[in-house]
């Protein structure tokens, strides 16, 4: 064959394989163009409801709230968010003060303290303020989210004190008493407890998922004698029947509805002796809808599941709130649906603040390739933080606070 031909040749090979590769030049160009349309979609500022007034104090004294937020670009979706967090997220060292306390009824509860006696801006222990954390539904102080909220607080010279939940910190159950959401009694207990050490430092409370939901109600019945100065919750279910229908699909029951539902059941076992006295513990496994019928709503006197979670949701009772609140949600948490989200309440308040990612599943909102550090989630909760103790009365004057 001559060069001529074997040129020929070669070109109608070469126009062969660009025609056949034509289509999947195509194809990965659309996936790479459908790819960073969605990406972008969920790189944006967060969504701030709020009034105008505790919305333009936010922007000014916690500006993470207008950052574009863009979440770990390897976890896709708000559920690998959730399981990533809880698997790599880092656990910074916190050294504790452990405390018992007695209540009214005979029982106990686990205070851990980090009391912050080197804090250069309040070196008075008595003035001191104190960040007030309340840990989920099987949480305790060696959670990696209670450990980077302290480490926030602590480095801005603030005191903590983690309340854990009876029975779940390694103390011993006294009473055939455990905890609900909708039981403030031991919470009311810690308040006074703390207030009563330390009058003269202002308290705020953080609660995350069931302890955003404690805290929530909490503050609508305490109202103006909560002996808080401001509240902020992560994740919180805001309305615990859609909660509980979207942890009952079946990924989610497969992910993390089993989990909660064996760490609940070990709790309980691990204190039969007690609670066998009240409940059947062999009669209260399977979903967490299942234990809140067969134990929580028992324990707690509810004839039924319903009227437990009608009681526990905090969505409702968030108008007889009157200290500043930020609530931090995430529009893709699988254990709190974005369409049970308060936003039409939230609207006509003028004391609480919801803020909204697209991004960030339930208690992770993970940044950066190796998201095992500090995140949006604990910048957001520093930064309110600060701006709560450092501005209390900027923040009362825009969320229309009566000071005394």
């Amino acid at each position: 064959m001559d060069d001529t031909k074997k040129d020929d040749a070669c070109a109608a090979r070469s126009d062969i394989l660009e025609a056949a590769s034509r289509p999947y030049t195509v194809l990965i160009c659309s996936l790479g163009a459908a790819l960073c349309y969605l990406w972008g979609r969920k790189c944006q500022p967060p969504t701030v409801v709020s009034s105008k007034t505790f919305g333009a104090f936010l922007k000014k004294h916690c500006p993470v709230v207008t950052e574009v937020f863009t979440p770990t670009p390897w976890c896709w979706g708000g559920r690998f968010q959730t399981l990533v967090f809880a698997l790599l997220k880092s656990k910074p060292p916190v050294t504790y003060r452990n405390e018992l306390i007695r209540t009214v009824d005979g029982g106990q509860l686990s205070l851990d303290w980090v009391d912050n006696h080197d804090s250069a801006a309040y070196p008075e222990s008595s003035t001191r303020p104190t960040v007030l954390i309340l840990p989920g539904l099987t949480g305790n102080s060696k959670q990696s989210y209670v450990r980077h909220s302290i480490h926030q607080a602590s480095r801005r010279g603030y005191r903590c004190v983690v309340f854990n939940n009876r029975g779940v910190a390694g103390e011993e159950l006294l009473t055939p008493v455990t905890y609900c959401a909708a039981s403030t009694a031991d919470l009311e207990h810690v308040v006074s407890y703390v207030k009563g050490l330390y009058p003269h430092a202002p308290v705020l409370g953080a609660g995350v998922s069931f302890g955003g939901m404690l805290l929530l109600n909490y503050l609508a019945r305490k109202r103006t004698e909560s002996g808080l100065v401001a509240g902020i919750t992560i994740s919180v279910p805001w309305d615990t029947m859609k909660s509980a229908a979207s942890m009952e699909e079946p990924l989610n029951w497969l992910l993390f509805n089993k989990f909660l539902t064996r760490g609940l059941c070990s709790a309980v076992t691990r204190h039969r002796k007690v609670l066998e006295k009240m409940v059947d513990i062999d009669y209260v496994l399977k979903t967490i809808r299942e234990f809140d019928e067969r134990f929580t709503s028992l324990m707690f006197g509810y004839k039924t599941c319903t009227d437990y979670y009608n009681d526990a949701s905090p969505d409702k009772r968030l108008p007889s709130t009157t200290v500043p609140i930020l609530c931090l949600n995430a529009a893709d948490d699988p254990f709190s649906p974005h369409y049970a989200f308060p936003v039409s309440i939230v609207q006509d308040l003028p004391n609480v603040a919801l803020v909204m990612t697209a991004h960030g599943g339930h208690m992770a909102f993970l940044q950066g390739m190796f998201p095992r550090g500090e995140g949006f989630m604990d910048r957001l909760v520093g930064q309110y933080v600060q701006a709560v103790f450092e501005h209390q009365r900027d923040i009362n004057k825009a969320c229309g606070v009566k000071e005394d």
